[in-house]
């Protein structure tokens, strides 16, 4: 029970920056470390069925706070509607 709060210091897979974080409860991404990827996931960032292979050599990355909130934030600006579109009025047909 101690031993899951006890504070590592590692990379964000995303930014790369060194962070604090408690192993227990840090997110994490599934990355193979093969491709770089996570697995299933092509470089045209599509998705496909994911081979045994690529899942069973798969990593759990950890991934700081601020990656988080920048996701969330983008997540939030990609989910809102498109700002509506007034109609043009032709003054010559009326």
């Amino acid at each position: 029970m101690a031993d899951e709060r006890i504070t590592t210091i590692g990379r964000c897979y995303v930014c790369k920056r060194t962070f604090g974080f408690i192993p227990a409860s840090v997110t994490t991404v599934t990355i193979d470390p093969q491709t770089g990827l996570p697995p299933g996931m092509t470089v045209l960032a599509t998705f496909r069925e994911p081979t045994p292979e690529a899942t069973a050599r798969s990593v759990q990355e950890p991934v700081c706070p601020d990656c988080l909130d920048r996701a969330k934030q983008f997540l939030e600006l990609t989910r809102s509607p498109a700002p509506p579109f007034e109609k043009w009025h032709n003054p010559d047909r009326g």
